[in-house]
């Protein structure tokens, strides 16, 4: 298994921050490159075992399943859904977390992926997802701003 981690700091406190990533299906509302966000099987912010399909700029679609969703811990969990994956990879899991930083009042942010794929491909796919994640925080921070 391997790992792409980004971690960062947002400008804003923890529940205007998870106000906006908390919402699992509302992915299309703040991310640039994220034209539309259908929700299957479920539609609250929470809803574990649903489907979010995601249709991204250049006709890209991803399916995407909850599979964890910790409200009160300000974290969840989601998995590739689907025979076709957008990337490379046997398995992929990615996990996005927060945590209040008391002394400023703003929020750590980290966001990673665990995938598994050919051995070749794993640090090319390690750099695209950490660019991915690096660009969607940018995304939440102008969304907060």
């Amino acid at each position: 298994m391997s790992l792409a981690y980004v971690s960062s700091t947002v400008d804003a406190d923890l529940a205007a921050v998870w106000s906006v990533l908390g919402d699992f299906h509302g992915m299309s509302t703040w991310i640039g490159r994220i034209e539309k966000s259908e929700p299957e099987g479920g539609e609250g912010r929470g809803a574990v075992g649903s489907v979010r399909r995601l249709t991204l700029t250049g006709e890209l679609r991803v399916r995407e399943r909850l599979v964890h969703y910790d409200e009160p811990g300000h974290q969840y969990s989601y998995e590739f859904d689907g025979e076709v994956s957008p990337f490379p990879v046997a398995f992929y899991r990615g996990t996005v977390h927060l945590l209040p930083i008391t002394e400023t009042g703003s929020t750590f942010i980290e966001w990673y992926g665990e995938y598994d794929c050919e051995t070749a491909l794993v640090e090319q796919l390690r750099a695209t997802f950490t660019a991915i994640y690096t660009e969607f925080i940018a995304d939440l921070r102008k969304t907060l701003s």
